[in-house]
């Protein structure tokens, strides 16, 4: 495991917030973490293709993964030893599983196959975490830097809000800082700052009211 990337403070938090959350998790968030089934029906992951979540938290996602695109090979890191207790329940020996820092992970030290990094992730997904995730820029860097040739970075997170009456803004915004969690409202401008330094293409939705915001950035198939 990538232990020693993980930040000591950002990894403590994080423990501490989800120690007791992570039992009731899946069931409280479904109910406003918006537009992950809809990040995960764009995959397009044929059998054989390495998936990775970064921050997978419970493995809600990767199990929903595994059962819309068949043969993929799951693997999930989280900075959350205590989050990655429910992953390894739940998804048991069908995904590959590691704890690490969403900024500087090696992913052939995290999940202890050698080559990892060489060949890189088919496709990569960043679930309402860089809303948590203090250096959220450099997550979202480092992150199409692990992209296989041809592969492509899936972000769904919090968007702007505005879409909402004013007070109800106020509130969600409030409400959601109890758990560390900040939207981000410039995530466009850099996944397109990211993208272009790449040569990567980068398409873009706002979701309902601005309630939630998804990007694509994939890789070119050949280096440039």
């Amino acid at each position: 495991m990538d232990a020693q990337t993980a930040s000591p403070s950002h990894s403590a938090l994080m423990d501490s917030v989800y120690k007791g959350q992570r039992h009731i998790y899946d069931v409280t968030r479904k109910y406003y973490l918006f537009g992950r089934d809809t990040l995960i029906e764009g995959l397009d992951a044929g059998a054989g293709m390495r998936v990775l979540e970064v921050a997978c938290g419970t493995g809600r996602n990767l199990a929903k993964i595994g059962k819309a695109w068949p043969g993929v090979q799951l693997y999930g890191l989280d900075i959350s030893s205590e989050m990655l207790k429910n992953a390894r329940k739940a998804l048991g020996a069908n995904a590959r599983l590691g704890l690490g820092d969403a900024c500087s992970f090696d992913a052939d030290e995290t999940f202890e196959e050698a080559g990892l990094s060489e060949k890189g992730f088919d496709r990569i997904v960043l679930s309402y975490s860089l809303s948590m995730i203090p250096d959220w820029e450099g997550a979202l860097a480092h992150a199409a830097d692990r992209l296989a040739p041809g592969g492509e970075l899936h972000v769904v997170d919090f968007g702007d809000l505005t879409g909402l009456p004013g007070p109800l803004e106020g509130m969600l915004h409030k409400w959601l800082a109890r758990f560390h969690v900040q939207t981000r409202r410039d995530l466009p401008e850099t996944a397109r700052r990211i993208a272009d330094a790449r040569g990567m293409e980068l398409i873009s939705k706002r979701g309902k009211l601005g309630y939630f915001q998804l990007h694509v950035l994939k890789a070119p198939r050949t280096a440039s």
